[in-house]
This record gives structure tokens, sequence and C-alpha cells, in this order.
């Protein structure tokens, strides 16, 4: 089975950054995915997709994105439920994602001192991550640092 999803588009408004009781960092936006036909008016139609992201990558999604920037979204599609005040159950969709790009620069009008993280993007922990990580945003671990690599025959999967 697979429950793969990729997303382009813009968002909708700034990031919501909150934290779990437990410390663990959530961000939930909203990005506007264009549909690729007009519609019977020849106006161009979009589907507004609710996003979130987890731990690391929330912050970053946090600290370097904001309303109106292009990112590319790839995840998974999450439906949860809930009781509201009301008794009703409420069904939500939702794409919960392992790897956020940035793809345009920011905004140069504006000097607020963000900077972009190298790379001009953000990876999640969930499945792609995990383990020890640098915190250094500069960090390469493929840089040819002029060393032979060390590899025997038996590591080669061919």
């Amino acid at each position: 089975m697979l429950n793969r999803v990729i997303l382009i588009g813009r968002l909708t408004k700034d990031p919501e950054l909150r934290y779990t009781p437990s410390g663990v960092a959530v961000t939930q936006f909203t990005l506007a995915v264009d549909r690729g036909f007009s519609n019977q008016q020849g106006e161009r139609e979009a589907d507004f997709i609710p996003v979130v992201t987890w731990r690391q990558l929330a912050e970053t999604v946090a600290n370097y994105l904001r309303k109106g920037r292009l990112a590319a979204v790839e995840g998974r599609i999450q439906v949860r439920t809930y009781d509201n005040n009301e008794g009703k159950r409420v069904y939500v969709t939702e794409v919960v994602a392992d790897n956020v790009r940035f793809l345009e620069p920011a905004n140069r009008d504006r000097d607020d001192g963000m900077r972009e993280p190298a790379g001009g993007g953000a990876q999640g922990g969930g499945r792609t991550g995990g383990g020890q990580r640098n915190n250094n945003s500069n960090y390469d671990p493929f840089v040819d640092d002029g060393k032979p690599v060390d590899i025997s025959d038996d590591d080669l999967p061919f």
C-alpha cells in the first residue's frame, strides 16, 4: 500500500506554531494549489489543502515560510476524527508533511532578518530521517573532503 502526496502551492497565511503538552513542536498551514483547468467562466480555481508538520520541520517552517510563499510539500494524507462541542463527529483530512521545499527566495523588499536554511528546504524526522542530527544548517554529509571513501564490495547492493 502507498500513501504519498506531493503538492506545490502558496501559503494562504503564516504558519501557526504550537507545542504539545510534552513540548513537541507542531505547525499547521494551508496550501493553495491551483487546479490544472479553468472553470466555465475561464477562471482558474484552487484547492486549499491543510498541512501539518512536526518537530524540527515544524520549527523550520514556522521560521522561514510566510503567507504567499511558494512551497513544495511531500508527505502522506491523514484522516482523523473528533467530537465537537455539539457532540457531532468531525472528520479532518490533512497532509502530514515530512519534507517541505521553499521554491522561491524570501521577499527582498522586507528586511526582517530572516535567512533561509541552506538548500532552500527542510526535511522532517519521520521515516526519512531519524537518529542524530547535526544542527548546523550548512552541514553536508556528502561534501568532498579529499579523503578516499572506504567501501568494501560487501557494502555495495549490486
